[in-house]
């Protein structure tokens, strides 16, 4: 026994010193080149090398072209508007902000008449589908006396909702009576202003939303070749704008909840009225 003891008394102390010696030194270091794998290393010196190989991070599959989409451009309406896109509120949902609410999640019948050429929101989705609300919210007005964000906007008790979707699916241009008058090609809408992750929509070729109807889609990773052709036009002074086909995909959802916002004459409306966006359903 008195030897058992002392054996581990020698294999303690000799732990305690090789914890403790100089030479014991442990240097990490990473390593992360163009998007590919990322390895970290550590090494003692005495020569002996661990290493650790961290996933490969691929391109999120929500930011991935669309096969077969080609995209093209009217001239908008002159004249062009004033600020820049990026900075006027009506194009740029962003500046406004919204704020959750809580509504019921779900379509609401109004009364009143209901234009029967109106865009159709089911056409967002593939399969033509009226989706789960997976959230409701109220966009911030627009004091432009002061050029800053106002109070919530207070005539519906709903201007944005959360759909319910699948990451990465593709989103798509929701079908009008109307087109923007540039025939034979029969475009649905305009791009008035498109980021990574929203794009606003006008239904006639007006470079404002003064005029018809726009929806502002959030939370959508847009086509990349749709949002360069619009960045570069934009840059060259808007002469042109993309324009889209009923239909046509324009981006892919970035997570598990789409947001659209829609306006009729600049007004935002409730986007769950079931006799305006829904009919039908």
């Amino acid at each position: 026994m008195r030897g058992l003891v002392a054996l581990m008394g020698c294999l303690a102390a000799l732990a305690l010193i090789l914890a403790r010696t100089d030479a014991a030194r442990v240097e990490a270091r990473t390593q992360i080149a163009g998007g590919a794998s990322a390895r970290s290393e550590l090494r003692a010196t005495n020569t002996v090398t661990y290493s650790l190989y961290l996933p490969i991070v691929a391109r999120a599959p929500s930011c991935a072209p669309i096969p077969g989409e080609t995209y093209n451009t009217v001239a908008p309406i002159p004249p062009v508007t004033d600020p820049p896109a990026e900075n006027d509120p009506d194009k740029n949902l962003a500046l406004r902000g919204y704020v959750p609410t809580n509504a019921y999640l779900g379509l609401v019948d109004y009364p009143g008449h209901a234009d029967p050429n109106a865009p159709q929101l089911p056409g967002l989705f593939s399969d033509n589908r009226t989706p789960t609300f997976a959230a409701v919210y109220r966009v911030y007005d627009w004091d432009w006396n002061c050029n800053c964000r106002g109070e919530l906007l207070s005539d519906w008790e709903v201007t944005l909702a959360g759909f319910a979707v699948t990451p990465g699916e593709i989103i798509r241009v929701p079908r009008a009576g109307y087109d923007i008058g540039w025939l034979p090609d029969g475009f649905q809408v305009m791009v008035l202003y498109a980021a990574t992750n929203r794009i606003t929509l006008k239904y006639t070729r007006e470079d404002h939303v003064v005029y018809g109807y726009t929806l502002h889609i959030e939370n959508i990773c847009v086509e990349p070749n749709l949002l360069a052709l619009y960045q570069s036009w934009n840059a060259a002074g808007r002469t042109q704008l993309p324009a889209l086909y009923a239909g046509q995909g324009i981006g892919r959802a970035m997570n598990d909840e789409l947001g659209a916002a829609i306006r009729d004459t600049g007004s935002f409306m409730d986007p769950r009225s079931r006799k305006d966006w829904w009919q039908g359903r």
